[in-house]
């Protein structure tokens, strides 16, 4: 059972995990059982769980440490024996330190910590990243490609992918829709590769990665048509974190940029 804590209104997120009672608030006519209790006896997936705000962080504590909650409006204490997985696409030891997070509430879940290298650090995975993608992707709209052109490749490999292997995933379902053949060419990829390889060539020094991800960001944002839910899935950010970054990258002006790199 997963559960996206940074899709979900604060006022929402209780209810979702716990569940609730029969008139617990307006509109519950109906009993609920939470995603705790559906996944008890197996697995509860927390996505972000950086994004949960601290009065959630402190009822998530209590579960974890006693094996048991309350749904919403109820009274009666409900046993748990379930395996919580929690992601995160923060460096959760820096949120601790800034108190964005609970430390307590880290360290219980800190039992056994798989840190996955960023797609540009582990650049010797993306070949068959990209090929599993392809054979996902064809098999999954009915295409015949077999795989990437060696320009195509060449371009994946030179980009920097702010948006880790999700921002791959995109490009290769893109990439996919787009080709009409069994080859996948670097014309069916996304116009902001080839943005961004122009860029990194027109430079004697690399650019930074926060110029690459501000130009991402508002291809993005392009591609979405401005809606913000979706290009933060699409990034693999919260949308709070989406905002952050348009603020900090000042995004609104990012076009003139990007005029220069064409």
């Amino acid at each position: 059972m997963k559960i996206d804590c940074a899709s979900l209104p604060e006022d929402l997120l209780e209810s979702e995990l716990f569940g609730y009672e029969k008139g617990a608030f307006t509109g519950a006519t109906d009993s609920k059982p939470g995603r705790f209790e559906v996944a008890d006896g197996g697995t509860l997936v927390l996505d972000e769980i950086a994004s949960l705000i601290s009065s959630s962080q402190a009822k998530l504590l209590r579960v974890i440490e006693e094996r048991s909650f309350e749904r919403l409006g109820g009274k009666q204490s409900i046993r748990l024996d379930v395996r919580i997985i929690a992601l995160a696409n923060v460096d959760m030891r820096e949120a601790v330190g800034a108190r964005a997070f609970r430390d307590d509430l880290y360290y219980r879940l800190a039992v056994v910590t798989i840190e996955l290298p960023r797609l540009v650090d582990r650049s010797e995975d993306l070949p068959e990243l990209a090929a599993a993608f392809v054979g996902q992707f064809a098999s999954r709209n009915g295409r015949r490609s077999a795989g990437l052109s060696s320009e195509a490749l060449e371009l994946l490999s030179a980009y920097n992918f702010p948006g880790n292997v999700r921002e791959l995933r995109n490009i290769i379902e893109q990439a996919v829709l787009r080709s009409d053949g069994e080859m996948i060419e670097a014309e069916q990829l996304p116009d902001y590769l080839r943005s961004a390889a122009r860029f990194m060539q027109s430079r004697i020094h690399k650019p930074s990665l926060a110029e690459i991800e501000a130009v991402y960001i508002r291809e993005v944002l392009e591609h979405t048509r401005g809606n913000k839910t979706r290009a933060a899935e699409i990034l693999g950010i919260s949308r709070k974190n989406l905002y952050e970054k348009m603020r900090r990258y000042n995004v609104g002006k990012v076009r003139a940029t990007s005029a220069a790199l064409n």
